[in-house]
């Protein structure tokens, strides 16, 4: 099978592996969806590896024993390897599991973690059933183009009654205005790009504000009576925008931090009563619900997927990603087309 790999700075390749193999609970996919994330920065740095992707969505071809998959489902593909059978992992918070596995010794396989590739392989209870009536690309959105911030939202209980601010306009912060509009809340959103800016205006922002303006905290501070966000999601993992995060948020409210690292002061927390969520994911009891709104939001996705590409043409999809001119990009490993 065909797997993309970084092969130095800013280069890349199409390799050949062998072809996954599986056991016990896993099933073999074929990917039909690959969601682009934050590989962009190994590439710009030169990481070697034919190891890429977290995220992705397609067919399974192949079942190692019968479970809850059979081939043909048409599934999307959760990210990590957890135990499932842990506390965690029994109560749909797998992706917090402590003991996840080795997919790769498990199954005897050489292969079949990527998901810039042509097949993956994946325990069948994280293969996620796809409504007829949803795509490949838009159920792929499950993973890390709704998912982290989908989890915020539920966590933080955002209703129409919430002023929300997404910090960072990437794919996961675009997928945060469209998480809080669907959800009725209204949408600050704070980001420096321009191409990002006027997209985060299309799914429905009420104002994105650039955070080098000196009166950016001022901005916010107008819009919201002088009080604050209810609650606000920090997508940038940028101390410096989480702290803005926690500025701007009014007394006794919330903040998700999505974005992972950073480090910060958190002396506004205690005086000013706030709750600060560390977010990751959502629950997969939520599954059903996922699929609702990916359904429901079906012209957004349209807009929040700004390209897609075969995976032939995976340098020229990283190197648009590095500019930052793009919403999610997507690889199709099957195509021979793609929208640029």
């Amino acid at each position: 099978m065909r797997v993309a790999s970084i092969t130095g700075p800013l280069r890349s390749a199409l390799v050949d592996q062998p072809m996954p193999r599986i056991r016990a609970d896993f099933a073999l996919i074929k990917i039909l969806s690959a969601p682009m994330c934050t590989e962009y920065k190994s590439f710009q740095h030169g990481d070697v590896s034919n190891c890429l992707g977290h995220e992705a969505a397609g067919e399974v071809v192949e079942i190692a024993q019968p479970g809850r998959v059979k081939p043909g489902d048409r599934v999307v593909v959760m990210p990590q390897y957890p135990c499932g059978v842990c506390a965690l992992c029994q109560e749909g918070d797998y992706i917090h599991c402590e003991h996840c596995v080795d997919p790769k010794a498990v199954c005897g396989s050489e292969t079949g973690t990527a998901t810039y590739a042509e097949y993956c392989i994946k325990q069948d209870w994280l293969l996620l059933p796809i409504p007829d009536d949803i795509s490949y690309d838009h159920a792929s959105m499950a993973c890390c183009g709704l998912g982290p911030t989908f989890g915020a939202m539920e966590h933080l209980s955002v209703g129409p009654f919430d002023t929300v601010l997404i910090g960072g306009l990437g794919p996961v912060g675009l997928g945060g205005v469209i998480n809080a509009r669907f959800r009725g809340a209204r949408v600050i959103a704070v980001d420096g790009n321009a191409y990002r800016a006027k997209l985060a205006l299309e799914l429905g922002a009420e104002i994105v504000i650039d955070p080098r303006d000196p009166d950016a905290l001022a901005q916010i501070r107008a819009h919201t009576g002088e009080r604050g966000v209810d609650k606000a999601v920090d997508c940038t993992a940028i101390p410096a925008a989480q702290q803005f995060a926690i500025a701007a948020t009014r007394r006794r409210g919330h903040v998700a931090f999505v974005g992972w690292g950073g480090h910060i002061e958190l002396d506004n927390m205690v005086p000013h009563g706030l709750t600060l969520h560390g977010i990751w994911h959502w629950n997969l009891r939520h599954a059903q619900k996922m699929m609702h709104m990916i359904r429901c939001v079906d012209s957004d996705l349209n807009k929040l997927i700004t390209h897609t590409y075969p995976m032939e043409a995976v340098q020229k999809a990283w190197e648009l990603q590095v500019t930052g001119e793009c919403g999610k990009v997507i690889l199709h490993p099957f195509d021979r087309g793609g929208r640029s």
